[in-house]
């Protein structure tokens, strides 16, 4: 009901599901919350955490539909560091899912030059941020974690492209 009226009111609907399975059942949950007489968001949070075959359903999905997704990439969640940041190869876990979702997004680059394939990355890691920016410059990012998780006005900036977009920040419990 929330999802109707919110799109009834002209709003953009993010749904924060976090959603990833294998291939059958991602092409069923992309179907479910994107597709026609779905649950109506125009966007969806994805795990990637399962690899592409648990994603491709999700883009597919979105490009049929035109709609979007966003895949966890560093998320704002203290404990995130237990896995995200371990070193492979030298290069830390969310470097290379974030890698992989520009590369997931490179056939879906619209008018503004940036993927219909976006990326959750938490305001808590502002150290990471010219990186992950300098690596995903097509990438839109979702950014939570602003105010009561502890992200800052001050360290916003770094999520941003030089033209001062590519990024919605997100306060939930604000509201």
């Amino acid at each position: 009901k929330t999802i109707r009226y919110a799109k009834q009111a002209g709003i953009y609907v993010i749904l924060d599901a976090k959603r990833g399975d294998i291939g059958s059942t991602a092409s069923a949950y992309a179907e479910g919350h994107l597709g026609e007489g779905g649950a109506g968001a125009d966007c969806i949070t994805v795990n990637p955490y399962l690899g592409s075959d648990g994603i491709v359903p999700f883009i597919d999905a979105a490009k049929k539909y035109d709609k979007a997704l966003f895949s966890l990439v560093k998320t704002s969640n203290p404990s995130s560091s237990e896995f995200q940041d371990r070193l492979i190869d030298g290069k830390p876990l969310y470097r290379i899912v974030g890698e992989a979702t520009e590369k997931w997004g490179e056939d879906n680059i619209g008018e503004y030059g940036y993927s219909r394939v976006g990326a959750v990355i938490g305001a808590t890691h502002p150290e990471q941020l010219a990186e992950l920016r300098a690596a995903m410059p097509h990438t839109f990012f979702l950014v939570p974690g602003y105010g009561a998780q502890g992200g800052k006005g001050a360290d916003l900036k770094g999520f941003f492209d030089e033209n001062g977009v590519g990024c919605i920040v997100n306060s939930s419990r604000g509201i």
